[in-house]
């Protein structure tokens, strides 16, 4: 054989309480190295270059030559081993002819009863000044998603704002509308919203079970960190009142499980304690945390340290999650649960997320935008809703984003997971929507790490957990055996 060498940046290995794992990070596939893999793959990282006669002399007398063969071409195979005198591969770049939608968000009032002190909204304004998207728009949404959405089964309606309860009779006249529509072209519709909670009624709520929302109310833990930063308009803090609809909202609403989302900033950052009064207290089904990094008052964004922090707490919260589901249990921690998705169904990403594939957002004038987040941005819209998308500007966006070459992430071991991160993120902290999240790299590989072996001492507890929270697809081709039977 030719001499061959190691590229490090498609294997990653972790070693979990004895057991050997290779992360492949062009495919975010994992496997459990052999005691044949485990001697080759240390061969290869102490050595620039290795033939058939170094190889022979480190491992010939501890593994036969079928075996040490198979290996190689099962790393060969994955391009773990390489030729050495190989020119290096491209990452190939996907060619965006269509842009096959599957939700779309309407953000239906600029206004928003609340004065969040890190919120992102560029548009935000008071309810008296709030902007109210007419029917007419929405319907031509609605219309656009259908046409995208061909050859889809199922599609999604998320209503957002502002608050989006401000506008609930538009809110009413789209699932009036949808509903029958979707049916009309052979499809189902789901509908799915983010509310701070305090407009709520015992009436809509049980609107909303009737048609199966998807509810996800935005609260920020107990009252002292909830009231430091989610004040009315006029400046007070809204707990005492938001607790009190969202323990009525649970106790009425049984069609789907509710979710919340806590915004972590300064000052607010008791991971634990927050979960624990949100899931355990209050009663939610499910708790994630977003960290507030590059909001437009600074003072609140998280600075280096207190990030730390955070990463440091969702991991010991995450120890807890392993711990429970290893007794069968779930505690209901949702950036835990993303993250052994990810890890077990193989998450493949070209780009970070479905902005501008799977999902674009719709402003007041009917415009389109990557994402919610950027609605009132000074980004550029892709195309409007009457007139249709603008395909070539947006499939120039999707194609840039694939490459991230210039910025290093080409040769991250998380890539495929985090694809250079959010684009809103990058713009509002960089003025630029291809950079990398910098800030995160070396915290979001070492939680990567962590659910690598999250995933490993769950599997080895509790393997029912997976099948029955997770579905993973399982990868049955490598250089070792798969960490789930079939």
């Amino acid at each position: 054989m030719s001499a061959l060498t190691l590229i490090r940046h498609n294997a990653h290995r972790v070693d979990v309480d004895g057991y050997a794992m290779l992360m492949h990070p062009p495919t975010t596939s994992l496997f459990e190295l052999d005691a044949v893999a485990q001697d080759v793959y240390d061969l290869f990282s102490e050595t620039p270059a290795v033939d058939a006669e170094v190889l022979k002399a480190r491992l010939g007398d501890r593994h036969s030559p079928d075996d040490l063969g198979e290996c190689l071409q099962s790393f060969m195979a994955l391009d773990i081993l390489r030729d050495a005198e190989a020119a290096e591969i491209p990452r190939p770049i996907v060619k965006v002819e269509e842009i096959p939608l599957s939700t779309i968000i309407l953000n239906v009032n600029t206004g928003c009863n609340l004065a969040c002190t890190y919120c992102y909204k560029e548009d935000l304004t008071t309810p008296a000044k709030g902007q109210k998207m007419a029917f007419e728009t929405a319907r031509a949404s609605f219309e656009l998603l259908l046409k995208q959405a061909v050859d889809r089964d199922r599609v999604n309606v998320v209503f957002f704002g502002g608050e989006p309860l401000s506008n609930m009779p538009l809110i009413r006249e789209v699932v009036a509308y949808a509903t029958p529509r979707a049916r009309e072209v052979g499809k189902t519709v789901d509908f799915s919203l983010t509310t701070n909670a305090t407009l709520l009624t015992e009436e809509m709520v049980d609107w909303f079970n009737e048609h199966r929302f998807a509810l996800t109310v935005s609260m920020d833990g107990p009252k002292a960190l909830h009231d430091m930063n989610r004040k009315t308009v006029g400046g007070k803090g809204t707990y005492d009142l938001v607790s009190r609809k969202v323990r009525m909202l649970l106790s009425r609403y049984r069609a789907r499980p509710v979710g919340v989302r806590v915004t972590l900033t300064r000052g607010v950052t008791d991971v634990i304690g927050i979960h624990d009064h949100l899931k355990n207290d209050l009663g939610f089904a499910e708790v994630g945390f977003g960290p507030a990094t590059s909001g437009p008052i600074a003072v609140f964004n998280l600075d280096e340290t207190a990030l730390k922090r955070v990463f440091d707490d969702m991991m010991a919260l995450g120890q807890r999650y392993v711990d429970a589901a290893c007794r069968g249990e779930n505690i209901g921690f949702s950036n835990m649960h993303q993250l052994l998705t990810d890890i077990a169904q193989g998450t493949k990403k070209q780009v970070p997320c479905g902005a501008g594939l799977g999902m674009l957002a719709v402003d007041l004038e009917g415009d389109l935008h990557l994402c919610h987040r950027f609605v009132g941005s000074d980004e550029p819209t892709y195309g409007n809703v009457d007139k249709g998308i603008d395909v070539p500007k947006l499939a120039a966006f999707i194609e840039k984003a694939q490459d991230r070459s210039a910025y290093g992430c080409k040769t991250c071991r998380i890539r495929s997971i985090c694809a250079g991160g959010c684009y809103h993120e990058s713009y509002s902290r960089q003025g630029d929507a291809f950079a990398p999240v910098y800030h995160y790299c070396d915290l979001m590989r070492e939680w990567v790490d962590f659910g690598i072996e999250s995933y490993v001492r769950i599997m080895r507890a509790n393997p029912d957990f997976f099948r029955s929270q997770l579905e993973p697809r399982i990868t049955r081709s490598g250089p070792a055996k798969e960490v789930l039977p079939q």
